[in-house]
């Protein structure tokens, strides 16, 4: 029992970025790094090299993976793998995806929007917006602004929504795969746990976060903050295939969402059905590869937000998951990552069975993004730690070469670039 529950802890790991927090990596950068500077302008897209990166992590494991690059006017989509196990029917670069916690960059957008209009103060307290849900003190201290950079100090929801996973057990997540959740509930659960510092103390990744950032939209604009960002954000960037599901399924060509949880599920369970309203505007949002790419964009050469808003939402802290390691600095719905080939602008994004990458440089040049169908691909050692896997390294390989361009140039700089993967999601209790 002691061992199950130890590895019950170990299968869901909230961390920033990937939509159950967060991100599949945490980059740490060699000495040869010092300090973020320019990604290199001349890289170019590699596409042998993708297309083989792509097919080595199909051979390590992973069951399919589509991924989009764009280089200026110059663009390439490619995919690998299969979307359904039991069929062997292909996975496509134009499959509609779970993109997880990218949703926050949209969420954040939405709210500098109204920032610009005045209906919504960064520094103001969210006791004025929201006295009914934090009250007292605590609304008092806490900011607009610390919602979005995560230094409120309210602890993640999960594990109140999830609650078999303190007695280690994954019931609870087969129990709701239908459930819905309203997001006064799931702001409740996030209250109900020790708090992870004092407000503006430090950045600690927290979905709650951005579920109330939802509600305060909500609050403000008089709709519903999915309605609001889809009439505001996505439509007015011509995204086509990027939606708030209404119900469990995800409409359009998809794949299906893989995942055992790092060996405690007997085997890979489809999780590509699964009610997403216990993320909410957290992590619920669907999209493409293409679609993040162009997105992002349009955010980085200025068509989405006015220069002052753009100013806020690159200003950024250090950040930390909720054990404490860094996972990079973070700025309001987007971080900042150093690679081999400079610094790049993301948001990453991991839902049960679907991981997803979204990057940007800074001048708007280079996009490049990812999806992938399967997570918490290692086994666990007796300690809950996640053993070394071949995705690993191969998933390395494809970020590497879709940010840094030739095969060469990403070889040379793999062993400047020592990223810490996080495939075991832990939740901690």
């Amino acid at each position: 029992m002691v061992r199950s529950i130890r590895h019950a802890r170990a299968c869901l790991r909230v961390i920033p970025g990937l939509g159950m927090a967060a991100t599949l990596l945490v980059a740490t950068p060699g000495a040869a790094m010092a300090g973020p500077r320019p990604v290199d302008s001349a890289a170019a897209i590699d596409r042998q090299g993708l297309q083989r990166a792509l097919g080595d992590l199909i051979a390590a494991g992973m069951p399919g993976v589509y991924t989009a690059v764009r280089d200026g006017r110059d663009r390439w989509a490619g995919a690998a793998g299969v979307a359904d196990l039991d069929t062997g029917r292909p996975v496509q670069p134009w499959m509609r995806h779970r993109v997880g916690s990218v949703t926050k960059t949209f969420v954040a957008v939405a709210v500098l929007q109204q920032v610009k209009k005045g209906t919504i103060e960064l520094d103001a307290p969210i006791g004025r917006y929201m006295a009914d849900l934090v009250p007292g003190e605590r609304g008092q201290k806490i900011t607009v602004r610390m919602l979005l950079n995560h230094t409120s100090g309210i602890n993640d929801h999960i594990l109140g929504a999830f609650p078999s996973v303190r007695q280690g057990s994954l019931q609870s997540l087969e129990d709701n795969r239908f459930r819905t959740f309203r997001p006064e509930e799931l702001v409740a659960f996030g209250l109900a746990e020790p708090p992870t510092g004092e407000p503006g103390a430090k950045s600690v990744y927290s979905n709650t976060n951005y579920v109330l950032a939802g509600i305060l939209l909500k609050r403000v604009t008089g709709q519903e903050p999915e309605r609001y960002i889809t009439r505001n954000v996505i439509r007015p960037a011509g995204l086509e295939n990027t939606y708030f599901p209404r119900t469990p399924y995800i409409v359009g060509p998809h794949s299906k969402a893989y995942d055992h949880f790092n060996g405690l599920l007997p085997e890979l369970r489809d999780f590509s059905v699964y009610d997403m309203s216990w993320l909410g505007t957290a992590g619920s949002m669907i999209s493409t590869v293409d679609d993040l790419n162009h997105f992002f964009r349009l955010l980085f050469i200025g068509r989405v937000l006015d220069p002052a808003e753009m100013r806020e939402m690159l200003t950024t802290v250090p950040a930390h998951d909720q054990w404490g390691a860094p996972m990079g600095d973070y700025g309001l719905g987007i971080y900042a990552m150093d690679t081999p080939c400079g610094r790049f602008w993301l948001h990453s994004g991991g839902v049960w069975g679907m991981g997803t990458y979204a990057f940007s440089t800074l001048d708007g040049k280079r996009q490049f993004s990812l999806g992938i169908n399967r997570l918490r691909w290692s086994e666990t050692d007796e300690n809950g730690a996640p053993r070394p896997h071949p995705v690993d390294g191969a998933l390395v390989d494809v970020l590497l070469t879709g940010l840094c361009g030739g095969k060469q140039t990403a070889a040379k700089s793999a062993d400047a670039w020592k990223p810490t993967f996080v495939t075991d999601f832990r939740i901690k209790r």
